[in-house]
């Protein structure tokens, strides 16, 4: 069982590669600063989570339905061919959920985003559009 979100903290490297759009029922939402991919990453502030079987059951469930909350928006405002949906952690152990809006001319098709070249960071008002279009499709 892991710690609650009062004691949580985002690690220091999703902070510094993302931007945050809010805070759902149990994670951060965040985006990612690479103008290549549209992509969302869901964090549960839940102190000590490294994989999603360290959340308790409803945690678990209630995560299951932000992930398919954020897909369902990144699918409209984006109009992507496909989504990538993932929890690697292998460079960052905790716990976060990668959403990914993938389209058959993105710069790493058909290959994984992950190694497919240095991050290129939004522009300020690109960013900012995707943002508050995300925000808003989730209400």
């Amino acid at each position: 069982m892991t710690g609650s979100d009062a004691d949580w903290t985002l690690d220091p490297r999703l902070a510094r590669d993302t931007v945050a759009v809010g805070d759902l029922a149990l994670s951060r939402l965040l985006v990612m600063d690479d103008a290549r991919f549209p992509w969302a990453i869901l964090v549960p502030r839940r102190r000590g989570a490294v994989e999603p079987i360290d959340l308790a059951e409803h945690d678990q469930q209630r995560l299951t339905r932000e992930i398919a909350t954020i897909g369902a928006a990144l699918r409209a405002v984006t109009v992507c061919h496909k989504l990538n949906i993932a929890a690697l952690g292998n460079l960052v152990p905790q716990l976060h959920v990668h959403v990914v809006a993938r389209f058959r001319h993105d710069a790493a098709w058909p290959r994984p985003v992950w190694g497919s070249g240095p991050a290129q960071r939004y522009d300020p008002a690109a960013r900012e559009r995707l943002v508050a279009a995300l925000a808003a499709a989730i209400g």
